[in-house]
């Protein structure tokens, strides 16, 4: 005869137990589904981490959890919002954190104590890997988030119009981030960072070399961003001589001096008022002209020449620079108080030999572009040309990248191009052609070759590796799963996880 069961507990039925079994419950699971845990206090102090989180202690710089406990958790997680929930006392329950650990899912939640008081907050990592195991929510996610960058640029447009000003039509972005051709990794980290740099009010600080899109991501911040039905103004500092930057800046009062117009002229900063005003080559500004640079942004006003006027303005800037602001704050030929004013949101461009992949969507997109402009119908580029445009160093980036498309499309008469005659097109536009960028090989059923093996993508053979030492863990502690953990060194949850996208993996107690 079978043994009875056991009785069940009985739940609480005031408020303060349920309370309390709420927490203790709520904790243990986040404890057990999540790949990591820790406590910050009142003061933003790191004060626990649990056994999961200590994993990404290397990543992140630190070589044992004492140099880790103790720090301001800014300054050892990167590009944490956790100093926004403690002085918010919100909560942030589904965010993405990038850092040199890698991309996580993560919540942050606040603690409080009974009287309501915020006395510290709680980080979470859930998925360390989302841009697999997430994969079909984040495409879904970056879809709506591009509809809803084109349709905000549509409306800022129409507002514009309805303005009735020709001026002000022409004043506005001309591009979202779906202008920013690219899904390699590199090109997503940007557009991430730009999408989130469109939310804040803080300058923007575009970095990177000639033609890799600085300016389109400027338009593409302005469009996204709350300031997208006001102005979006640009100066490109390298083309104004430097005799005529503060008026073009600061504009010039009737009459201020002979030959000067007699209703004076409005500087770019009072056009740009309730928009965005892109400052293209900043690196290329003169001294003399960055320290009245830096009191307008310190002081939100500006005083036109020939005036005693102060007049205030409400401008956004983003700045782009293909130097390196650095060495110049250095060497004394950049203000090293204006770099920091203009370095709250510096964002890295990459340049095109980062992501060639890109290379295939790029040459579509440039190639349609050249048939609107010139209604030249340009020539198919067969796989092995694709290939040798993705292994070439582009100086010039995708400005370069045009101008060699271009070239190909006027000169020759073939309907497809192969690698030969587009070396040869290189070769006359003064580039000696690289090696091809060659896909890399996967070996067949019972192919031996370790070379081959070995150049497959290192996320594949990553994921092969882990697959046989997770198997060979299971077998050998008969599928216990909490043994399986602590042999491999990984938590439950992330065994858990890799359990249920590889179902070949389960093994029977």
């Amino acid at each position: 005869m079978p043994a009875p069961p056991p009785s069940a507990a009985t739940l609480p039925l005031d408020a303060q137990g349920i309370h309390a079994l709420a927490a203790r419950s709520m904790f243990e699971l986040f404890s057990s589904v999540s790949q990591g845990m820790f406590l910050i206090d009142r003061a933003g102090r790191v004060v626990w981490v649990n056994e999961g989180y200590q994993r990404f202690l290397p990543a992140l710089g630190f070589a044992s959890l004492d140099e880790f406990l103790g720090r301001m958790v800014e300054d050892v997680i990167p590009g944490t919002r956790m100093r926004r929930v403690l002085e918010s006392g919100k909560p942030e329950l589904i965010d993405l954190l990038t850092n040199k650990a890698g991309t996580f899912v993560v919540s942050r939640i606040p603690l409080r104590s009974e009287g309501g008081e915020v006395m510290g907050a709680i980080g979470m990592v859930f998925f360390d890997h989302p841009e697999t195991t997430l994969r079909p929510l984040i495409s879904k996610f970056a879809q709506l988030q591009r509809e809803l960058d084109d349709a905000r640029q549509a409306l800022a447009a129409q507002r514009l119009a309805g303005r009735g000003g020709t001026g002000e039509r022409q004043r506005r972005a001309r591009y979202t981030f779906a202008s920013f051709i690219g899904s390699s990794p590199a090109a997503a980290e940007v557009k991430r960072q730009a999408r989130r740099a469109a939310q804040s009010a803080s300058p923007v600080l575009l970095l990177g070399e000639t033609g890799t899109g600085k300016e389109l991501l400027a338009h593409a911040i302005h469009a996204a961003s709350a300031r997208a039905d006001g102005p979006f103004v640009s100066v490109n500092i390298a083309a104004v001589p430097e005799t005529l930057l503060e008026a073009e800046f600061f504009g010039v009062a009737p009459g201020a001096y002979t030959g000067a117009d007699r209703r004076g002229r409005e500087g770019r900063f009072r056009l740009a008022d309730g928009g965005t005003l892109f400052l293209d080559e900043i690196g290329d500004m003169p001294l003399h002209v960055q320290a009245k640079l830096l009191r307008a942004l310190q002081e939100g006003e500006i005083e036109p020449l020939g005036s005693n006027r102060l007049l205030p303005f409400d401008v956004r800037v983003v700045a782009a620079t293909s130097r390196d602001l650095h060495a110049m704050v250095q060497a004394g030929q950049f203000r090293e108080d204006l770099f920091y004013r203009l370095h709250v949101l510096p964002i890295r461009v990459p340049p095109l030999r980062e992501r060639p992949g890109d290379i295939p969507a790029l040459v579509e997109a440039l190639y349609e572009d050249l048939l609107l402009r010139s209604g030249v119908e340009p020539p198919e580029l067969l796989p092995d040309a694709l290939a040798l445009l993705a292994g070439q160093s582009w100086r010039g980036n995708i400005r370069e990248l045009r101008n060699v498309l271009e070239q190909v499309a006027m000169r020759s008469d073939s309907p497809r191009i192969g690698a030969a005659q587009l070396a040869q097109v290189l070769r006359e536009t003064g580039v000696e052609p690289a090696a091809p960028l060659a896909p890399a090989p996967r070996p067949g059923p019972g192919r031996q070759d370790e070379e081959a093996l070995l150049l497959r993508p290192l996320a594949e053979q990553v994921a092969e590796l882990e697959h046989r030492a997770i198997g060979a863990a299971l077998r050998r502690h008969g599928g216990n799963r909490l043994a399986t953990a602590r042999a491999l060194g990984i938590s439950r949850a992330k065994l858990y996880a890799r359990l249920a996208e590889n179902p070949d993996l389960q093994v029977d107690n």
